[in-house]
């Protein structure tokens, strides 16, 4: 296979993706057909299969690059400057904050991502995990330079991942919306005096 060629699919895989996604946003995940999509590219519902086996496998595509672009901002913090409490309470303002945006400001792609969580948990569970390490790096920095109190950094990043849950989770980003609770920044500030290092 050539270099052009494997480009070319590349783009066209990139493209079906991009349109699918904005489909999804403004008739819905369900309403969407692999039809409308070919239609929209001006190709064939056969040349889009070509690339993706079925609407389930188009949209894990696009949760995953949705979920990708979130880890790579996240990581981006995790790698910057600054204070091991400075990155993770900016990962955790920034994280809650594409979540909300790319998943329950439009109703649309909220209806998205819980298909993707109902039949494609394989692709969330991957994110997850990936997810998960980028904080427990930043959490292994802290406790081994003495910011955060002893413990295992496995642990501890998956407390305060727990913790924040009700701020991270699409679904619960909307089932708790209107619910009375502590706002983000203030449950940050109590997860953080729960993991620095007393003074």
């Amino acid at each position: 296979m050539s270099l052009a060629f494997a480009q070319t699919e590349t783009d066209t895989r990139s493209r079906i993706m991009e349109t699918a996604e904005r489909l999804f946003r403004e008739i819905g995940y369900q309403k969407t057909t692999v039809a409308d999509i070919a239609r929209t590219l001006k190709m064939s519902p056969a040349n889009v299969y070509r690339f993706f086996d079925s609407k389930k496998a188009i949209n894990e595509a696009v949760a995953e690059r949705l979920m990708r672009h979130v880890e790579a901002t996240i990581a981006g913090i995790a790698a910057g400057p600054g204070t091991a409490e400075a990155r993770l309470r900016e990962m955790i303002l920034v994280m809650h904050r594409m979540n909300e945006g790319l998943y329950t400001s439009d109703q649309r792609m909220h209806e998205m991502v819980e298909t993707a969580m109902n039949e494609s948990w394989q692709v969330v569970e991957g994110h997850i995990h990936r997810k998960c390490a980028i904080f427990e790096g930043v959490v292994r920095e802290g406790i081994g330079t003495g910011e955060f109190a002893p413990g295992d950094p496995h642990t501890v990043s998956h407390c305060v991942q727990l913790c924040m849950m009700r701020y991270f989770h699409p679904l619960l980003l909307v089932q708790c919306g209107g619910t009375p609770g502590p706002s983000i920044e203030e449950l940050t500030d109590f997860v953080m005096r729960a993991v620095k290092t007393p003074a």
